[in-house]
């Protein structure tokens, strides 16, 4: 029993512990849903904050440009707070970009751009980054 009590407690500090240590996650969004919009702007902004000295990015393209639309994005004000932070970036496809004839003028400040969405995500998972794709 004692043995068993001991166990769990390693196990649990163990997980504690692994909770603090640093991660770096890229989030892929494609969605044009507003909901799936509002609900990762969520999810980065609360992961940022939860892990400080962790790194977040979030990619945009394909029907998911809206979402960093400063003129309609369903989650703009919550992104204009997000990509203030020190630990977070927001990036948007430039083949999207130019398929919807966005220019950088049309993005939420602080949002860059990269020459390819699904080649960003496909380098920062070589690179270890875990993989989160916001759907619905």
């Amino acid at each position: 029993m004692k043995k068993a009590i001991l166990f769990i407690m390693l196990m649990v500090s163990g997980i504690i512990l692994a909770q603090k240590e640093p991660i770096k996650v890229v989030f892929d969004v494609t969605s044009s849903n507003p909901d799936v919009h509002r609900t990762a702007a969520k999810h980065l902004r609360l992961m940022a904050e939860a892990y400080p000295d962790s790194e977040f990015e979030m990619v945009i393209y394909s029907g998911a440009f809206t979402l960093v639309d400063k003129k309609s994005s369903a989650a703009g004000e919550s992104l204009s707070e997000i990509v203030q932070k020190d630990n977070v970036s927001i990036v948007i496809c430039q083949q999207t970009m130019k398929r919807h004839e966005m220019t950088m003028d049309d993005l939420i400040p602080g949002v860059s751009s990269v020459p390819d969405g699904i080649y960003e995500i496909y380098m920062k998972q070589k690179e270890g980054w875990g993989y989160i794709k916001e759907a619905q």
